[in-house]
């Protein structure tokens, strides 16, 4: 069954309402994009930004009276809003199998020489590497975005073989899970997020993980243990208020790996940690920055 697809373009200040108002009118899905190619950084504490142009998109099934739904759709929002609507764009979509559609765009990805992310549904490229099997979604990470490859790039190069490692900010486990894959003894996993402890956890299990490799924690109650490789693939302002909670817990020599920093942003966190850190020249992968550094001594 084809779909009626409505997008009509609004601002941060309408579009949620815009949302709420599709969905009063028996919308099936509402999504919002961007409609100006902007990109989204590092929001502000406790903020859920939108792009300054968005398009509400609304599918309706396509028995509606279409004349008659924008009519309504209309007429609602200037009782709501006192304003008209600038403009309703229509068309007809044709159904089909979207999860298998969702699927078909999701390949395995390589990182480095030894590394690859293997969505579920798909046979291992390389049976003989270190396959991580982890299926892309949009909540915690899979290594599809720069700052997730330049951690797994870096950790294929390294010989992480019976060593212990702290991913700060684990996500989905991607990193950590990489590294016990590649040979690391034991890892740490911490995250504000219960649900993405969860998220590691079950990864762990579908890569026949042992439990006692991997255990997972909420910032204040994580173990003091020193890591010889410590992963935080998180944001700038973050890492920087964490600067002395992750030296602390890096031993002497001791490797250091963060992600998640725009190249504006680099001086100011390899500043953060070079009290602790002897920092090397930053990776960059498209506007996104890796900083590595070894921890010095006493």
């Amino acid at each position: 069954m084809p779909w009626l697809q409505l997008q009509i373009p609004a601002d941060p200040d309408t579009a949620d309402q815009l949302e709420d108002l599709l969905m009063e009118m028996g919308s099936d899905a509402v999504s919002m994009e961007d409609a100006a190619d902007q990109p989204l950084y590092e929001p502000d504490p406790g903020t859920t930004p939108l792009w300054s142009q968005t398009t509400v998109t609304g599918l309706f099934q396509s028995d509606r009276d279409i004349e008659q739904l924008c009519s309504d759709i209309r007429d609602a929002w200037h009782q709501q809003t006192q304003q008209t609507l600038a403009e309703i764009d229509v068309t007809l979509v044709e159904d089909k199998d979207w999860e298998r559609a969702w699927m078909d765009d999701f390949h395995p990805l390589r990182f480095g020489e030894r590394l690859w992310i293997v969505p579920s549904w798909h046979d291992a490229p390389d049976p003989d590497a270190a396959n991580l099997l982890l299926d892309p979604g949009l909540a915690f990470g899979t290594g599809t975005h720069p700052t997730t490859a330049l951690c797994l790039q870096w950790l294929d190069g390294q010989d992480v073989y019976g060593k212990q490692v702290i991913d700060y900010g684990c996500g989905s486990g991607i990193l950590g899970l990489a590294a016990l894959l590649l040979g690391a003894k034991h890892v740490i996993g911490v995250d504000t997020d219960p649900q993405a402890l969860e998220a590691s956890r079950e990864n762990a299990r579908r890569n026949n993980v042992e439990d006692d490799r991997l255990d997972l924690y909420l910032p204040g109650s994580d173990p003091d243990t020193q890591a010889d490789v410590m992963l935080a693939n998180i944001l700038a302002q973050p890492l920087i208020g964490l600067a002395p909670r992750l030296a602390a817990l890096t031993r002497t020599g001791g490797s250091l790996v963060l992600s998640g920093i725009l190249s504006n942003q680099a001086r100011e966190v390899m500043e953060a940690y070079e009290p602790w850190f002897i920092m090397d020249e930053p990776e960059q992968k498209e506007e996104w920055i890796r900083l590595t550094g070894r921890r010095k001594g006493e």
